[in-house]
């Protein structure tokens, strides 16, 4: 049986705001299906999927509880891929867009609990969603790929934000070594760790606001929105998108959308 060449699978995680919602907005296209999984389902969506003629599924979880098995997204995922024939996508694509960051503060000053929740959805969460989408399309005859939405921070060290550097640089280098575990596998995914720029979403909002006295990069945030610099949560999505649409995707497996490409 041959695979379907007009079909394609999406599964996307934090697609309830910023530069997530837009991507799945945009990835609304006729033959499409997106699989959202957010803790709360993203507005607007389901009209936009009807009038485009794509499908949308949206399931409403919690990433930080990824760990409890009974409440497990990654178990849930890999018995959803489970039920979907091996031939009827000509793609599946994961996207791990999902993170959280926590109050900004030194570490000594910072609450077990929200450090556990920026390492379980950065990057506790991804391992086990990936884990979990590619065992479940391991007989899956169309081409794999796993996104993984990084950060410059996740290379670059920053004061009073050890939990989110230390998940996107987690996030990094397991990418790297992913990849070369499909580099051996007869039809491996491809994987690429993306730093998609600065974008104006809540996450930027909420750095420039910050307190100075435990954030000293506080004004430098804030500088961003001031000069224009902050792209777009739109705009932002379509230059990932089409970095994921590119030929040499996953190459490198870690890389930046503000590095000149060939």
């Amino acid at each position: 049986m041959t695979v379907a060449t007009s079909f394609h699978l999406f599964i996307l995680t934090g697609a309830s705001r910023g530069m997530g919602h837009a991507m799945a907005g945009q990835l609304l296209q006729p033959g499409h299906t997106v699989l959202t999984l957010s803790r709360r389902i993203p507005g607007g969506l389901a009209a936009k999927a009807q009038a485009a003629g794509a499908e949308l599924v949206q399931w409403s979880v919690d990433l930080a509880d990824d760990h409890n098995q009974n409440h497990s997204a990654s178990a849930h995922l890999h018995g959803w891929l489970d039920d979907i024939a091996p031939q009827r996508f000509a793609s599946a694509t994961l996207i791990n867009n999902a993170g959280v960051i926590p109050p900004l503060m030194p570490l000594r000053d910072a609450d077990s609990a929200d450090l556990m929740q920026a390492l379980r959805v950065g990057l506790q969460a991804p391992m086990l969603l990936t884990a979990a989408f590619l065992s479940g399309t391991r007989h899956w005859t169309g081409q794999r790929k796993v996104l993984n939405i990084s950060s410059g921070l996740g290379r670059r060290a920053m004061a009073s934000q050890s939990a989110y550097c230390a998940a996107k640089a987690g996030l990094d280098h397991f990418t790297r070594c992913l990849a070369l575990d499909e580099a051996a596998q007869p039809n491996g995914a491809k994987v690429c760790a993306l730093a998609p720029g600065v974008i104006d979403t809540d996450m930027q909002t909420h750095l420039r606001s910050a307190d100075a006295a435990h954030f000293p990069d506080q004004a430098a945030f804030g500088q961003l929105k001031t000069n224009g610099q902050l792209a777009h949560p739109d705009d932002a999505a379509r230059v990932v998108l089409a970095w994921l649409a590119r030929p040499d995707f996953g190459d490198p497996p870690v890389a930046d959308v503000r590095t000149p490409r060939a």
